[in-house]
């Protein structure tokens, strides 16, 4: 049997008026890089966020049921589904396809009238709200390190969107899987952002 290798790094950050999540934009198969510009944040509701990790197809499948399912929620009750709740419901969806699993590992964050909220979640379904960081994928050690010595639960969106991408600097450095571009979005209950290209390289540069 060939042994297929995947990396990725994602990593997710709580902060007091939001939530952050990052990743590089990596693609593999084995040792060859499939692709460089791959995307592993998605956008599920107004203030909601995903993280992907694991086989593409698979995750691209759980976006697309996920973003469907959080819309129709929103048409129907008159409200935006809680990020519990659509946790709870993709945690539902990976559980009943544990003898053919997809083959993903998630974070999935954001704002809601109970505030900043950040859950990992396992391909058999497992779900973990996270209190203050979490990394996943091949780099996660190394990302780690940095997010576990740097932490501040004190700290804004924007002080957090510097902490994530100094996570994922470091762990591209060290893992071969990782690479390339470095994707971060901050949300808040003002909404949504995706930050621009540049400033995560004034960032980077300024490491």
């Amino acid at each position: 049997m060939v042994e297929v290798f995947k990396g990725t790094t994602t990593v997710g950050i709580v902060c007091k008026d939001g939530v952050v999540l990052a990743s590089e934009s990596r693609a593999t198969m084995g040792h060859f890089i499939a692709s460089t510009t791959a995307q592993k944040i998605y956008q599920i509701a107004d203030r909601v966020g995903l993280t992907t990790a694991g086989v593409v197809g698979d995750a691209q499948s759980l976006v697309r049921m996920i973003q469907v399912e959080s819309k129709l929620y929103n048409m129907q009750r008159g409200e935006p589904m809680t990020v519990r709740g659509t946790t709870s419901l993709l945690s539902n969806v990976l559980a009943s396809r544990r003898y053919f699993p997809f083959m993903v590992q998630l974070l999935l964050g954001g704002v809601d009238k109970k505030g900043p909220q950040l859950f990992s979640l396992d391909a058999l379904g497992g779900s973990i709200q996270e209190q203050k960081v979490v990394a996943t994928g091949s780099g996660s050690p190394t990302a780690y390190g940095v997010l576990e010595a740097l932490y501040d639960p004190e700290m804004t969106v924007e002080e957090g969107m510097k902490l994530g991408v100094r996570a994922i600097h470091n762990a591209m450095k060290r893992d071969s899987a990782s690479g390339d571009v470095i994707q971060a979005v901050k949300i808040t209950a003002g909404g949504y952002e995706v930050a621009d290209e540049s400033e995560v390289e004034k960032i980077r540069r300024s490491l």
